[in-house]
């Protein structure tokens, strides 16, 4: 199992794999089995958001089995939480913010 860390920008914490964009990150989760995820939501400018791997994890219902979000982006934080929210299923956990390492 893998820890799986996404960020276009931010350092990548030890013990976790780094990816930068969405299609990366969905590639990953659809091929390994993940342990933590955490999120961010602004991958570049243009370029699809956190959002879009959580839709991914729903559609695929390929979870984690827990989920943090260390985005700076309140509504981006809130429109991932709650989709996930509303279709993970109970053993996963979704945490209401970044991890505290």
């Amino acid at each position: 199992m893998i820890n799986v860390y996404l960020d276009d920008y931010r350092a990548c914490p030890a013990g976790f794999t780094l990816v930068k964009n969405a299609e990366d990150c969905k590639q990953l989760l659809g091929h390994e089995e993940v342990n933590i995820l955490s999120l961010d939501y602004d991958l570049g400018w243009g370029q699809p958001t956190g959002l879009e791997v959580a839709r991914y994890i729903v559609e695929s219902g390929r979870y984690p089995l827990a989920i943090y979000f260390h985005t700076s982006s309140p509504a981006g934080r809130a429109q991932m939480m709650e989709l996930l929210l509303q279709h993970a299923p109970s053993h996963i956990v979704i945490h209401n913010g970044p991890m505290l390492v």
